[in-house]
């Protein structure tokens, strides 16, 4: 008989004060900085939770919970505005903007028959790119500036926040590195600058006789390499058990965030990481709100299976990807605003 897994819960406290704005771990400068036997001890674990369940929640993260609070008032705001005010901010070529319901379906899904597109609105942000800057001059694959909606403070509170989970998300590829027994140098080199996503979703009441085809988001894996997700109180994000097959809720668990590896990573680590399935099911009968963050490498990227998890596999079971071309396909196949258009 297969027992199943639980999601583990990862206590950051060891990089709280890890400073990665050159890359690397600065000598200590007092008590609190992290010792290198801790961080050590923490890569163990987290190779552990993501060699098994590829999902985990980190407590002790350094994000204020008065952020976190903003940033869902902020979407709450947004999501109450009007269908025409949203459309003024429409998702563009850049894959900024509003994205409506029912213009989103995971058709390269293999876990799932998905006809009918995903039941969520939401906005997304990406790396804040100004017209002379390097990636918009050479034409990098959604390089460009944000669009926003009209309303106080959101701008800054979304800006401040997705800047601390960049910070955030650096500790967590320098600590799947260590994990990995990889140069986190090496692999942190490759998020300069990162591809980044900072989503806000709104679920509606799903109906109470719900089609077995219809999900709030079909069951998927996530593209990119990281994934920092921040969820209310209502439920309904699911994980797949890889020992049984079955789904298993993962609730909200206060002060925490979800954490789960994307495919990139999974490549990567030469499949020592794995890449997840989960969806969103939202049988609840209220609205549900939630804010992933996507951290992923630069689009000129090619991720191929770092050399000490060839080593560990015996040999590589990848072949090299350029991540550009492979967002580019994954979204032109997902976005009704991404499909190349006919004449």
């Amino acid at each position: 008989m297969t027992s199943s897994i639980s999601i583990p819960i990862l206590d950051l406290s060891p990089l709280v004060q890890l400073d990665l704005q050159s890359n690397h771990l600065k000598s200590p400068k007092s008590d609190l900085e992290p010792k290198p036997q801790s961080v050590r001890i923490l890569a163990d674990q987290f190779y552990e939770a993501y060699s098994t369940a590829g999902f985990g929640y980190i407590i002790n993260h350094g994000i204020e919970n008065s952020l976190i609070d903003k940033v869902f008032s902020a979407s709450v705001a947004l999501h109450s505005l009007s269908e025409k005010e949203k459309l003024k901010i429409a998702l563009n070529q850049n894959h900024r903007g509003f994205i409506p319901i029912n213009t989103s379906t995971d058709i390269n899904s293999t876990l799932a028959e998905v006809t009918r597109p995903n039941q969520s609105e939401s906005f997304i942000m990406l790396r804040d790119d100004e017209a002379d800057s390097p990636e918009v001059l050479s034409g990098s694959y959604l390089a460009g500036k944000n669009i926003w909606p009209d309303l106080p403070y959101f701008k800054e509170t979304l800006t401040r926040y997705n800047n601390e989970l960049i910070n955030l998300a650096r500790k967590l590829v320098y600590l799947a590195a260590i994990s990995l027994k990889e140069d986190p140098e090496a692999l942190l080199q490759h998020f300069s600058p990162a591809t980044t996503w900072l989503r806000l979703l709104h679920y509606p009441e799903a109906p109470l006789q719900r089609p077995n085809d219809l999900y709030g988001s079909a069951p998927h894996t996530d593209f990119g390499c990281l994934t920092i997700l921040a969820q209310d109180d209502i439920g309904g994000l699911q994980v797949k058990d890889p020992l049984t097959d079955n789904w298993i809720d993962a609730p909200k668990i206060p002060e925490s965030f979800v954490v789960n590896v994307g495919d990139m990573l999974h490549r990567w680590s030469n499949g020592l990481l794995k890449s997840t399935p989960h969806r969103v099911i939202n049988p609840s009968g209220r609205e549900r709100y939630s804010c992933p963050f996507f951290y992923d490498p630069h689009v000129s990227t090619e991720v191929t299976p770092l050399p000490n998890c060839i080593d560990s596999v015996g040999k590589a079971l990848f072949e090299g990807i350029n991540f550009g071309d492979f967002l580019k396909s994954e979204l032109e196949a997902g976005y009704d605003q991404h499909k190349p258009k006919t004449t």
